[in-house]
């Protein structure tokens, strides 16, 4: 068994690894990350992953976008959202983007017990108290924009990020080291995928996955 936990936070990392440790016993490996960057990495060395701790406002994470790729790029990882926002709207966006469970970090032990759990036999999850209000909240994003994203596979998702970036196709080739027919034909799929008609709506739509600066 193989987790990762992804939170900036090191007194919060340290205090979440110990007690994951204890629900999946002394066989099971854990790793350890303080951003996206440092992530990546660590899920190519561990392709193996079962369970992710992604902590939501990772500070290159922007907002949703990090759930986002994860799910695009690893679709077999659990991810299970560990964040102090606990407002029903924000956490209905992440279920509906792909994650497995959300648990506030105002949450004892045996909460996050159940939560991991849940999570590790195939199911979704969400604190009793909070079922409610979650179902009840308004979309953050369009389910149908939900749902087109899912359509895109990894390189697309990337080319995607840095379209909303503000990159054009020759600089985006240099990111991604293709070519740039390469980029282009990549644009094309996102725009009939996304059902917009240009890089700049595509670039508007990605931006809907940050969080509000109120939160």
């Amino acid at each position: 068994m193989i987790a990762i936990i992804a939170d900036d936070h090191p007194l919060f990392r340290i205090a979440l690894s110990q007690a994951l440790q204890t629900i999946l016993g002394l066989e099971a490996s854990l790793y350890q990350a303080h951003s996206m960057a440092q992530l990546w990495p660590l899920l190519r060395e561990h392709p193996d992953t079962q369970l992710i701790l992604l902590d939501l406002k990772l500070p290159d994470a922007e907002g949703f976008a990090g759930l986002t790729a994860l799910r695009t790029e690893y679709p077999d990882i659990s991810i299970l959202m560990v964040s102090a926002i606990e407002d029903p709207a924000v956490i209905k966006q992440a279920l509906q983007l792909g994650a497995a469970a959300y648990l506030p970090k105002s949450a004892p032990l045996d909460v996050l017990t159940e939560a991991v759990d849940a999570v590790l036999a195939g199911d979704t999850w969400l604190p009793a108290d909070l079922q409610q209000s979650v179902a009840q909240a308004q979309d953050l994003i369009d389910a149908e924009f939900a749902g087109r994203l899912e359509q895109l596979t990894p390189q697309q998702f990337r080319v995607l990020k840095m379209i909303a970036d503000g990159l054009l196709n020759k600089q985006i080739a240099y990111e991604m080291n293709v070519q740039e027919t390469t980029v282009k034909q990549h644009v094309s799929a996102i725009l009939r995928k996304l059902n917009v008609n240009n890089r700049t709506l595509a670039g508007i739509l990605f931006e809907k996955l940050k969080l509000p600066d109120t939160l």
